[in-house]
């Protein structure tokens, strides 16, 4: 199988971290984003949105993270991705949740006080900022509740949910999240950090 990412991105490290504690072996191939290799008619052929992560297994396509994510816990039994439906059906609750909520309140956080400046893009947009704070406080609320008396997020062990949060958090600190009220949540992504295939695909620089 052949995995088209671009390792800077949470989206390629929520899949590759998934192969890689899986055992799983993938080819690897390079996509600049920063130099727009995204937009070649080779990778668009690919996948037509232009975004990475992109899988090939044969003749067999697939982009989406959480698809791939999917997918490569299908090859095998394991604890990520039960063959159990309530508790796959969990699982899909909250990468769903990720992909609808989390995400939309960490990414122009990590956008803004992050990837703007690195860039060179200019001055943080403070509206933009302010308005993803509040937001963000309206989901962690949750994640915290939820985390309070469990160590991962479903079925009391490390599954693909885990990793789909946890994504959003790998520019937290530059991005500036306001995680100082939710020790849950901090405690548990420490308990992520730990993880050797967490550690393999942490950005570099």
């Amino acid at each position: 199988m052949k995995l088209y990412y671009f390792p800077p991105s949470p989206n390629t490290r929520k899949v590759h971290a998934v192969a890689i504690h899986l055992e799983l072996p993938l080819e690897l191939r390079l996509v600049d984003l920063q130099k727009g290799e995204q937009r070649t008619p080779e990778f668009v052929q690919l996948n037509p949105t232009g975004r990475t992560p992109v899988l090939q297994d044969g003749e067999f396509i697939l982009w989406e993270s959480t698809a791939i994510m999917q997918y490569l816990a299908s090859q095998g039994s394991n604890s990520l991705w039960p063959e159990v439906p309530q508790i796959r059906a969990d699982i899909m609750r909250w990468q769903s949740w990720q992909l609808a909520h989390w995400y939309q309140v960490c990414q122009p956080l990590q956008y803004e006080n992050f990837v703007k400046p690195l860039l060179q893009l200019g001055e943080p947009d403070l509206q933009v900022v302010q308005s993803a704070t509040a937001r963000f406080h309206t989901e962690a609320i949750i994640l915290n509740q939820h985390l309070a008396e469990r160590e991962f997020l479903v079925n009391a062990t490390l599954t693909l949910a885990d990793f789909s949060v946890a994504s959003d958090l790998t520019y937290a600190v530059p991005g500036r999240f306001p995680l100082e009220d939710y020790p849950h949540i901090r405690t548990w992504y420490s308990r992520i950090e730990q993880l050797p295939a967490w550690q393999q695909t942490a950005p570099r620089g």
